[in-house]
């Protein structure tokens, strides 16, 4: 049996997944990724297993045409909007995922996000090229307690954020379409309207799922409310957020700053005006990017496998 792990940037799959526990399998780990469909066909070819991590390769029903040896498709998570599970089944493909236990599901997530928060706001990249340069104190940073935290999207990670901002004694506010003031509260945050949010909030932080109802929330409006010494934080998904008005709103000095993780197109391609967007900090999806969880998700990627060559799936995601 084939198995092919793709998008392996940091080659660590072979040694973060027990694969020598499966009799009878060929591993074939991809560590560069592949965009173009006749280019992902061909790498695939023959192989009755795959490995997806998280949403960096879609899988539509052209992808499934593709792929006439392809039965278990294998995501880290357990939910991949790049999957479409309809042409999955109807192609008599199996999708599985995998979980995280603990703190382990939003903390990764978490401790970014308030890196990003103080790399922005302490210009700590700036000022790390300053040095190498030669140059001496070049900015003046911006403080964290008495400020305000806007959180769009109190969930479990959006709390977790609000929660830290408190230890900073920071001001914190929350907006989404389902919030109530009775829920905010519950966080140590204080509901308020959408526009309030924008307009309010010295750092505004994105922490919603991506569907159809999120995406394009915040367009180029709710961004010029914002103050221009205020900060945007995306942790979350690109498409949350239009880009193209994100872009003008940095470069025009609607808002001060970006701290993002996330792209309407992953890898962001070279030449995307992002990169050279003022007053930015700009990482590659990093976010569940550490090793306890890189580990938990390919060991169960191997679980996944061999439950499934026994005929008793697990972690199995349907539509």
């Amino acid at each position: 049996m084939k198995i092919v792990v793709l998008d392996d940037y940091q080659r660590v799959a072979r040694d973060l997944a027990p694969f020598d526990s499966l009799p009878g399998v060929e591993v074939e780990v991809l560590h560069e990724h592949i965009a173009g469909l006749d280019e992902l066909a061909a790498a695939l070819r023959g192989a009755e297993v795959v490995v997806a991590m998280r949403e960096r390769t879609p899988f539509r029903a052209a992808t499934f045409d593709r792929l006439p040896d392809l039965r278990l498709l294998v995501t880290t998570g357990m939910a991949n909007a790049a999957i479409d599970l309809r042409a999955a089944a109807a192609h008599g493909v199996t999708v599985t995922g995998t979980t995280m236990s603990g703190s382990a599901k939003s903390s990764n997530t978490t401790e970014l996000t308030w890196a990003l928060i103080l790399a922005c706001l302490r210009h700590v990249v700036s000022e790390d090229r300053a040095l190498r340069d030669g140059r001496w104190q070049t900015t003046v940073g911006t403080d964290l307690a008495g400020s305000t935290l806007g959180v769009l999207g109190l969930g479990r990670l959006g709390a977790q954020v609000a929660r830290i901002g408190q230890a900073f004694d920071m001001r914190v506010l929350a907006w989404s379409q389902n919030l109530t003031p009775e829920r905010a509260a519950e966080a140590g945050a204080t509901w308020v309207p959408k526009d309030e949010l924008f307009a309010a909030s010295n750092v505004l932080t994105v922490h919603l799922k991506l569907s159809d109802r999120t995406t394009g929330l915040v367009g180029a409006t709710d961004l010029a409310a914002m103050k221009p010494t205020a900060i945007l934080v995306n942790t979350s998904r690109g498409p949350i957020v239009d880009e193209n008005a994100l872009v003008t709103a940095l470069t025009t000095g609607t808002i001060a700053g970006a701290g993002l993780d996330v792209y309407d197109t992953e890898p962001l391609p070279a030449g995307h005006p992002l990169r050279d967007a003022p007053n930015t900090v700009l990482l590659p999806h990093l976010g569940y990017v550490t090793e306890r969880a890189y580990r938990s998700m390919y060991e169960q990627i191997v679980e996944n496998i061999a439950a499934w060559q026994t005929g008793s799936p697990l972690r199995v995601l349907t539509a």
